[in-house]
């Protein structure tokens, strides 16, 4: 899940980094145009922590030295600024209603659907450090019947930074304590470091890319899933129903899609079908 963060406005002007409302906007525009996040007003002073860390860095003097700096797409400060503006919250089996549906009805459908072919594609669209995919390829590789399958995760994110670190596969002891018993076997327990390590046969079928999902997709698909949560709730409607119309064209007949608990596709798309509790299917 990739997200910003809301926080209380406060008084930016006797600040180390005085940040003026003309800055504050530049901000708002720059990460529309990089990342589709509208940003409120009232998310102002997690703006500027966030960001004075990297002023302080680059030993810029103010914002608007900065955002000379970041407008320019092309600079390497631009992944920075990325990285710095977003956050990411998520946890292993997090809304477990999904992964339940997806274990007890769109998996066993896909069985019979996909018997000639064998093969199987899935989207963890903003999938943060991680814990989406990996929990997503555990309960797959839970399936016998799976065995000789040739199943596959993508696993993007905005994040340079959480990518390597779902790249890894290794938690804190703590992070994994939402993971189910019957999913505990395929995680391999550090006591001496206090923590996990992801299984290999569960990160071989996961591929992490970075990826704007604004910008050009290279892959072609068709994916049978896509899990896509707690991404679009910070994107303008219009932003929005680009989104869920490229989602709907790169998904199988019938295929789901999984979104946020907090986000819904009624008046943004008709290409779908509820199944209830965010949980969709392609109605075509």
């Amino acid at each position: 899940m990739k997200a910003a963060v809301s926080s209380e406005s406060g008084d930016f002007s006797t600040r180390e980094f005085p940040m003026t409302d003309q800055d504050f906007e530049r901000i708002v525009g720059i990460t529309q145009s990089l990342t589709g996040i509208t940003l409120s007003h009232h998310k102002r002073n997690m703006v500027y922590g966030r960001l004075a860390r990297r002023l302080r860095r680059l030993e810029v003097k103010c914002f608007a030295d900065y955002c000379d700096l970041i407008e320019n797409h092309n600079t390497p400060e631009s992944t920075e600024f990325i990285n710095a503006i977003t956050t990411n919250l998520t946890s292993f089996f997090r809304e477990d209603h999904h992964f339940e549906y997806l274990k007890n009805t769109v998996i066993p459908r896909l069985i019979r659907r996909n018997a000639a072919s064998k093969r199987i594609r899935v989207w963890s669209a903003g999938c943060s450090t991680g814990e989406e995919p990996y929990s997503i390829a555990m309960i797959f590789k839970s399936f016998i019947q799976l065995a000789t399958w040739d199943v596959k995760i993508l696993a993007t994110d905005l994040d340079s930074n959480v990518l390597q670190t779902a790249a890894e596969g290794i938690y804190g002891e703590e992070r994994a304590e939402g993971v189910p018993q019957n999913y505990r076997k395929f995680m391999c327990v550090d006591k001496t470091n206090e923590q996990v390590k992801i299984a290999p046969h569960i990160c071989e079928i996961i591929t992490f890319k970075h990826l704007n999902l604004l910008e050009h997709w290279p892959m072609k698909g068709p994916f049978d899933i896509i899990f896509c949560r707690n991404v679009v709730i910070y994107f303008n409607i219009d932003v929005q129903r680009e989104l869920f119309e490229r989602y709907a064209n790169i998904l199988i007949p019938h295929g789901n899609l999984f979104i946020g608990h907090s986000e819904s596709l009624h008046n943004v798309t008709a290409r779908f079908v509820a199944k209830g509790r965010t949980i969709y299917e392609k109605s075509d």
